[in-house]
């Protein structure tokens, strides 16, 4: 098994050049880092995990806690980091966490302080005061994706914008008699991510004069988002378009109408949040908030922040656009 002293040998350098061209960190130029990988490549080098963790006091490991494994947006962002981490040589070590109050307890106050991380990352997880200060106690960088707290570095999408962006497309094309499926406000509290996207829904129809806002909720899966249109489509008022705040509501909804023998958009226009690449399949009209560009975002100012960085607590703004596939047009 070749070691370090076999690819400076190979690369015409010195044992110290290698680590720094192996880590990404220190002063080495592009042609002599390249000749390094092209050496450790060819002769099957790999750092030692153990050895790197004595000379540098790092894992080379970053935790990510995520309150779901099993939905498109997480995995996808979860992707992202990846993608992110494995460029500079580091590993994912992961946490999910419910909303039972002892499981959160033990992942916060015991798992994470037992796996020794260099950073942590959180996705879309509301923290109260107690887990932000056990996470800060950690000495490690710590960044969050959704979930606003000041006292860490959140990079967000603006979901009052996201939820006003779709409700306004569809204004625009004449609609008023508009349904949201997603968060009711007894479930989604108005700080978190569905939550703002129905205020978005709420406040955009109330600045045009449309009193009534009908929310439809539902849980965020296919199924829920078939469920909920199917109530709402075989109402005696049925709406016109639809407003998932998910795509995989959204493609749910799709599904709903084809089943009643509705055409969408000829008789139910339908647009969701996310960039769902089953949205492309479906046609569907869709607010993108690039989920594998969150995560390798985040990634990166972990990185960042572990390469010397000061952090930027607070919130930082990530970018959305709205996608017209053709499942939204104008009212009949």
């Amino acid at each position: 098994m070749a070691g370090i002293d076999d690819v400076a040998r190979a690369a015409g350098v010195s044992t110290a050049t290698v680590s720094r061209a192996l880590s990404g960190r220190g002063p080495v130029s592009t042609a002599t880092r390249d000749r390094v990988l092209a050496a450790a490549d060819r002769l099957g080098y790999v750092v030692s995990a153990a050895a790197s963790s004595l000379a540098t006091g790092r894992t080379r490991a970053v935790g990510v806690v995520v309150p779901f494994l099993d939905r498109w947006f997480f995995s996808t962002v979860l992707a992202g980091i990846s993608d992110e981490l494995v460029r500079r040589g580091f590993d994912i070590t992961l946490y999910s966490v419910s909303s039972d109050p002892d499981e959160r307890r033990r992942v916060f106050d015991d798992h994470l302080r037992r796996r020794r991380i260099d950073g942590v990352i959180t996705i879309a997880l509301e923290l109260d005061a107690e887990e932000s200060t056990s996470l800060r106690g950690l000495g490690v960088p710590i960044v969050a994706i959704a979930g606003p707290n000041p006292l860490l570095t959140t990079l967000t999408v603006d979901d009052l914008a996201v939820g006003r962006l779709a409700t306004t497309h569809l204004l625009q094309l004449g609609h008023r008699r508009i349904a949201h499926i997603g968060a009711d406000a007894a479930t989604g509290a108005a700080s978190t991510v569905p939550g703002l996207r129905r205020r978005g829904f709420v406040d955009s129809l109330a600045e045009v004069g449309v009193a009534e806002a009908h929310v439809e909720p539902a849980d965020f899966t296919i199924e829920g988002g078939s469920l909920a249109a199917t109530r709402l489509l075989r109402d005696g008022e049925a709406p016109t378009a639809l407003f998932a705040a998910s795509d995989e509501m959204a493609i749910g909804a799709i599904l709903a109408a084809r089943e009643l023998g509705l055409r969408v958009p000829e008789d139910v226009s339908v647009i969701g949040v996310d960039g769902h690449e089953l949205g492309r399949w479906f046609g569907l009209t869709t607010v993108d908030q690039f989920a594998r560009g969150q995560g390798e975002r985040a990634a990166a100012a972990v990185l960042s922040e572990l390469d010397g960085a000061e952090p930027a607590l607070g919130r930082g703004t990530l970018p959305f656009e709205l996608v017209d596939r053709g499942s939204t047009a104008p009212p009949r």
